[in-house]
């Protein structure tokens, strides 16, 4: 087989003429980059486009042929070097077909071992997964087993201190001989059983008797902690039967508990032993029953005192507790919380006593208290009396102020406010319709006294301004201060709305400015007569005299509104952060600024009022004048035919 020759070859080899005298045949221009068709993202059509703009096509052409023929020869020269290798490459495929068998039979042989193998392994993996399966559902069932019988266990053990607690005597040594004799008090007014020790704060047990009922609480707060254990085991397990025919036995443990646990607090409160009260309350805490301490607490020691006082309150005797007024009521339920529930709070909120769940002041004082209001007084919290009902509202805010200072921290106090009693009385005060009443009331008398018809001066002369010099002469001027004093004064104001107070002195001022503006819309329609207005009437018919009046008045007020009022609102809201209060300043302002802007208008209609009158004053002064010369003229033409003798007798 013959070498390929490329066309244009010469017979003298692979190198050409050019080669022989040293010309470089890959000398190329400079914008000519061959190694730009290897790139794998050569695209031809941009690669044209680009050298378009550097060179003419009939060069790129050129350029392109000549780098053709040199690849076609330096592939001719490939295959030229190579070309034995290329003709006995077709002589070495001999026996293809029996390599590829040859090779074949271990690759199979292999693959069945490896299936084998596989199968193997899975056969394994599947006992092996299926003993971890009974091996789970066997330590699933031996825990299941555990806990049945750690529950059956436990309930038997609280049954049994059950019973060693209703075993136990109830009084027993000088405790009981006390009680037979006279009550087990020691008639000091303080309610502490008589004994012969004190824990050094006025808290003394009786000897035999404090032992006794130390032991039973101490019993208790043990069989609370095994009944807690019960109670979570059933949780954990309350699907299966086993549980549930204990369920009977489980309730009847747990009312039982329930009983002792009461009568055992109780009994503690009344004689006031700290250790009782500490382990009862120990006990409630254990079995998540913080409702039942504070309700045993609220009836046995808070209720008695509380009804106590309101029906001493009801009774007519007692003429300063009458009536539907609180304030008394608080005073004498606050002395009574200080002597007869101080030491429980104090041991409910001491440091490190693990009795913080207890909520002693809301669920039982305020729950108590609120209660028993409701009942005994419900005209106290109507606001159809406004007095009355701000009166009794500021108490109850003095009186839920007063049971704060028994919360030892910020924490304490943010409870308190969060608990569902202290909701439920902040929502028995319907402030809406108490707003709503003085709203009326405040708001009515000042669109009493703008009139439509005509201006009216204050009754009595002018009204002297308060802590001012100045005064009103108008009615309406006068009233307007007052609803704006009134909007503020501690017989009125609320700080739970202050909002819709700030909001109702703004509506007044701008209704008194509204009446003002819409007076001198009417005058100028009358004035020019283009245009409609109405509630202006007053102006209509109003003498430069009534508008010095409206201008002497809007100066006063607008004067007062920047400088006594806002001092005053800024005094009444101190407690409101600065910025808030910066923003009322600037309100009250706003509406001083738009009540000023009517003092050029009023001076407008002045003007012209005063114009008006000169006029009219000067046509009536020239008319007499005319008269007066016409008379004259008459009386010197017929002065003219008197003979002269007889003008001297005649008077002119």
């Amino acid at each position: 087989m013959a070498a390929v020759e490329a066309p244009g070859m010469v017979s003298m080899g692979p190198t050409n003429v050019a080669a022989l005298f040293g010309d470089d045949v890959d000398t190329q221009p400079l914008w000519f980059k061959k190694d730009a068709f290897s790139d794998p993202d050569f695209e031809p059509d941009e690669y044209i486009t680009d050298l378009r703009r550097f060179v003419p096509l009939e060069t790129l052409r050129a350029e392109l042929g000549s780098h053709l023929s040199v690849l076609k020869n330096e592939l001719v020269e490939l295959i030229n070097r190579d070309y034995t290798d290329f003709v006995n490459l077709s002589t070495k495929l001999v026996d293809v077909d029996g390599a590829v068998l040859r090779m074949r039979m271990p690759l199979t042989e292999l693959r069945s071992k490896l299936v084998s193998v596989r199968e193997s392994v899975g056969s394994s993996l599947s006992l092996l997964q299926d003993g971890l399966r009974r091996r789970a559902h066997a330590i699933s069932a031996r825990q299941i087993l555990e806990l049945l019988l750690d529950t059956a266990h436990v309930l038997s053990k609280v049954e049994k201190l059950l019973l060693e607690l209703t075993a136990m005597p109830e009084e027993d040594g000088p405790a009981a001989a006390a009680a037979a004799s006279g009550g087990g008090s020691n008639e000091n007014g303080d309610g502490i059983a008589n004994g012969t020790h004190s824990d050094g704060n006025g808290n003394s047990d009786a000897d035999e008797g404090g032992r006794l009922e130390e032991s039973r609480s101490r019993l208790l707060e043990r069989i609370a902690s095994e009944m807690n254990r019960l109670k979570f085991y059933r949780a954990r397990a309350e699907d299966m039967p086993f549980i549930q025919n204990m369920e009977k036995r489980i309730a009847a443990a747990d009312g039982t508990l329930a009983t002792h646990l009461r009568r055992c607090l109780e009994g503690g409160l009344e004689k006031r032993c700290k250790k009782v009260i500490y382990h009862c309350l120990r006990a409630y805490a254990a079995i998540d029953d913080t409702t039942g301490a504070e309700e045993a607490f609220r009836v046995s020691i808070v209720s008695p005192f509380v009804q106590q006082i309101l029906q001493q309150s009801s009774s007519k005797g007692i003429a300063a507790l009458a009536g539907d007024g609180l304030d008394k009521v608080y005073e004498q339920v606050l002395t009574r919380i200080e002597t007869d529930c101080r030491f429980l709070l104090e041991i409910a909120y001491a440091a490190n006593s693990g009795l913080h769940a207890f909520n002693f002041l809301s669920n039982s004082v305020l729950k108590e208290v609120h209660a028993a209001i409701v009942k005994a007084k419900p005209g106290a919290f109507s606001p159809g009396k406004p007095a009355a009902f701000l009166c009794n509202y500021k108490a109850s805010l003095q009186f839920l102020s007063a049971l704060e200072e028994y919360c030892p921290s910020q924490q304490a106090v943010k409870t308190f406010r969060s608990q569902a009693a202290y909701s439920d009385f902040m929502k028995q005060w319907n402030l809406s319709v108490y707003f709503t009443l003085r709203f009326q009331e405040i708001a009515g008398a000042l669109d009493t006294a703008l009139p439509s018809g005509s201006l009216t001066e204050a009754q009595g002369g002018p009204v002297k301004v308060e802590n001012d010099t100045s005064e009103f002469l108008l009615h309406s001027s006068a009233v307007l201060w007052k609803s704006l004093q009134r909007c503020w004064h501690d017989d009125v104001f609320i700080p739970t709305v202050a909002d819709k107070f700030l909001r109702l002195t703004l509506q007044l001022i701008s209704r008194y400015t509204l009446w003002i503006s819409a007076g001198l819309n009417a005058r100028k329609v009358n004035i020019t007569g283009v245009g409609t207005a109405s509630g202006g009437e007053w102006a209509t018919t109003a003498t430069i005299e009534d508008f010095v009046l409206v201008r002497h008045d809007v100066d006063v007020v607008a004067r007062l509104l920047e400088s006594q009022y806002i001092d005053r609102v800024v005094a009444v809201l101190a407690s409101m952060p600065a910025e808030s209060l910066s923003g009322v300043a600037q309100c009250i302002r706003q509406s001083a600024q738009k009540l000023r802007e009517l003092l050029p208008m009023i001076a407008d209609i002045m003007k012209e009022l005063l114009a008006e009158k000169s006029q009219e004053e000067f046509g009536r002064q020239l008319t007499k004048y005319n008269v007066k010369a016409r008379e004259i003229s008459s009386y010197v033409s017929l002065w003219q035919f008197v003979a002269p003798a007889e003008r001297q007798s005649v008077d002119i």
